[in-house]
This record gives structure tokens, C-alpha cells and sequence, in this order.
């Protein structure tokens, strides 16, 4: 999924046979407001990344540490041929476990 596109939170939802409750809650969004963005409402992009982290690449957000990030960051500015490799071997080594 690409970063810029279109999230439907409402079909992750379901494909994941979660209700709204258990879905929102894992980003620390209420289910009023989880309720909202699925009902049209623009989603912050904070959101919607938090969203496809934790619900589509099924990442463990409580796992992440700051210099972790700090280290993706820079490593996508500064050398993204490297960044776009070692992605594809992390992909494959997932696959391989």
C-alpha cells in the first residue's frame, strides 16, 4: 500500500473480523472517533499511518523505539537504494520464518 493512498478502514476492519472497539483502540483512537473516519471523515495522517503499521503491515507498535524510526528515517533519505534492499530481504527473511 502506498503511503499517499486511500486507507478504508471500515474493510480492514471487517477483513480483520474485529469491531470498532478492538480496531481503534490499538492506535489510541476511540471508537467514536474510529466511528467518524469510517463514516468519511478526513483521517489525520498520523492516523492513517498508525493504521497501516499496525493493522495491515501487523507491525507491534509497543515494539518501535524512537531511534528505530530515527534510523528507517534517515536511511530512506539519505541512501534509499539501500533503504529499498535491505526492505526486500526483510520482507523475504518474514516470509522464510
Amino acid at each position: 500500500m502506498k503511503a499517499n493512498s486511500k486507507i478504508e478502514a471500515r474493510d480492514i476492519r471487517r477483513k480483520l473480523g474485529m469491531n470498532q472497539q478492538q480496531f481503534w483502540s490499538q492506535l489510541g483512537v476511540t471508537q467514536s472517533g474510529g466511528s467518524r473516519y469510517e463514516s468519511g471523515r478526513n483521517m489525520p495522517r498520523p492516523v492513517q499511518q498508525l493504521l497501516r503499521l499496525v493493522h495491515v503491515e501487523q507491525i507491534d507498535i509497543q515494539k518501535i523505539r524512537r531511534e528505530d524510526y530515527e534510523v528507517v528515517e534517515y536511511l530512506r533519505a539519505a541512501k534509499p537504494a539501500l533503504f529499498k534492499d535491505l526492505k526486500k530481504e526483510a520482507k523475504a527473511a518474514a516470509k522464510g520464518k
